[in-house]
């Protein structure tokens, strides 16, 4: 289906809140910035002494900063729908923040790092024990791919109706595809309630 983007229209578009979640490092804020049509919030703080045998930077050498709270953007993806962007803390520590955050949201991406799948596994574990819908966007850094769209699958133990889309979180095109993968899924899944994009 191919959607257009849109800032016109007659009516208030439908607000959609949706999450963009994973573990620490994968890409989350980076996702929302490149995505977002407005200035993006981010609740970054840098990384300090504190943080060494808490926060595990195996693989993450030119990381600096982390987001403390959340990160908020914006999408229109049609005159009749907006989609409203919520990045989530990856840290362990800040996991509780999850419960108020996910309150009135439709739908989740789960990024994930091929490096690293592990970090991710509590996201999809939150979302499935919660019944909302998500989808797995596979953030390929650097353009790397060093794994089949299979072998992630086993390794996350996804279920076969989850949708994985491989990505770029740096570029907006890849980033507006997992969410428009997003919109598709929960369509499918509840095809009376879930917003219905213009074609």
């Amino acid at each position: 289906m191919d959607y257009a983007i849109s800032d016109h229209g007659g009516a208030a578009p439908l607000a959609v809140k949706i999450l963009i979640a994973g573990g620490f490092g994968v890409g989350k804020t980076t996702l929302v910035g490149a995505v977002s049509e407005v200035a993006p919030l981010h609740t970054e703080e840098y990384l300090t002494h504190a943080s060494v045998g808490v926060d595990d930077l195996e693989g993450l050498s030119g990381k600096s900063t982390t987001t403390v709270a959340l990160d908020f953007g914006r999408i229109t993806i049609s005159s009749e729908l907006v989609l409203y962007l919520f990045g989530t803390p990856g840290q362990e520590r800040f996991w509780f923040m999850w419960n108020d955050l996910v309150n009135g949201a439709m739908g989740a991406v789960v990024l994930v790092d091929t490096r690293r799948l592990d970090v991710s596994f509590a996201s999809i574990d939150f979302f499935e024990s919660r019944g909302i819908p998500f989808v797995v966007g596979v953030n390929c850094f650097h353009g790397v791919r060093d794994r089949t769209q299979e072998e992630i699958r086993t390794a996350l133990d996804l279920d076969p109706h989850v949708p994985l889309v491989l990505c770029d979180a740096r570029d907006r095109t890849a980033g507006r595809d997992v969410l428009l993968a997003l919109i598709d899924h929960l369509m499918a899944a509840q095809p009376r309630t879930a917003p219905h994009p213009v074609s």
